[in-house]
């Protein structure tokens, strides 16, 4: 924000939330666009990465990941939705992941949570097609962030290897995607899955 306030092309605006109180979703929704107007895009990037065998998890930590990885964006999309259907259109992008459809071990319940918000994606872009909004999503695989640094060497070298690029694709190409789809170069584009993982799963 600061970065964006020196070189003066642009603002960002901070708004804290907790995304997991569903009830006050509403609320977010009708504040921002009373505040800023026009809604062009939301991009659902909420979740967390909850891991272990399915077996061995708690069913707190199943309901939390299905509360802030499925139930969350999806009730937040809709009152954002709606504003963008009065306004005559808009773009969503959903953060899905490669374990939608590639199974991890000790991921299932994260997996799980993933490949709704892709089914998420394809029905609601149907749905709200009509009215000029698209729906998509974007799928990265392993990034080059620090959890990925905490992967023992072996595993780290063995998932750059399947890569054909020979390397993680970094967070800088997951946000270029999101802008992509954000912007009038993908005005067309519509219900589909753009993975960005330096061909890990090709």
């Amino acid at each position: 924000m600061e970065e964006v306030g020196r070189r003066q092309s642009g603002a960002l605006h901070f708004r804290p939330a907790d995304l997991e109180d569903i009830a006050a979703i509403p609320k977010l929704a009708r504040e921002l666009r009373k505040e800023f107007g026009s809604l062009h895009g939301l991009v659902n990037n909420v979740g967390i990465g909850t891991s272990g065998l399915l077996v061995n998890m708690h069913a707190v930590q199943i309901e939390r990941l299905i509360r802030l990885n499925i139930l969350s964006p999806i009730t937040l999309t809709k009152y954002v939705v709606r504003s963008m259907m009065a306004d005559g259109g808009g773009r969503i992008v959903n953060l899905a992941s490669i374990v939608s459809f590639a199974g991890y071990n000790g991921l299932a319940a994260y997996a799980a949570t993933k490949a709704a918000m892709i089914g998420f994606t394809r029905s609601l872009a149907r749905e709200v097609g009509p009215r000029g909004l698209t729906v998509n999503a974007v799928a990265p695989g392993f990034i080059d962030t620090e959890m990925t640094h905490g992967l023992a060497p072996m595993q780290r070298e063995q998932v750059v290897r399947r890569s054909p690029l020979r390397r993680l694709a970094e967070v800088e190409d997951v946000a270029n995607t999101v802008e992509f789809l954000l912007g009038d170069g993908a005005r067309n584009i519509t219900g589909t899955v753009v993975t960005v993982d330096a061909g890990g799963t090709a």
